[in-house]
């Protein structure tokens, strides 16, 4: 089975508005890693970590969310951040969706819009976990 891609619009108003992106799913074992680097840094940041949350891998991270990486150092949540945007990118022409293509700086104009993103990278991880109603 091929990793999960879904397609984003950005509808709100602003610089973005109108432009899609597409978000491709970490492969198992990048998640996993992502996953591990994630944990041993938020404990390394003094997080309060639930015994439990290693057995639920990236799904687990999805309960603390932004919450939990904005306890980290900066030092410790950029690599994971940039690592999540990996997972997108950008289809210049909607009327072509054939062509997709890597991220450039000027792609994304607006910080609620790489927000965004990010929300949308981690639902994809964890909709295994939440179920498709939440």
């Amino acid at each position: 089975m091929a990793r999960k891609v879904i397609e984003y619009t950005v509808l709100d108003e602003g610089r973005d508005q109108g432009k899609v992106f597409q978000i491709r799913e970490m492969s198992a074992s990048q998640a996993e890693m992502w996953a591990a680097r994630a944990l041993f840094a938020m404990a390394r940041n003094g997080i309060d970590i639930p015994d439990d949350i290693a057995e639920s891998g990236v799904a687990g991270l999805a309960s603390f969310g932004v919450k939990a990486i904005c306890g980290m150092s900066f030092d410790d949540a950029q690599p994971l951040l940039n690592e999540m945007m990996q997972c997108v990118k950008v289809m210049p022409d909607p009327n072509r969706p054939e062509v997709v293509r890597a991220l450039i700086e000027d792609d994304i104009e607006e910080i609620g819009t790489r927000l965004k993103l990010r929300k949308e990278v981690l639902k994809l991880h964890t909709d295994f976990f939440f179920g498709a109603n939440q």
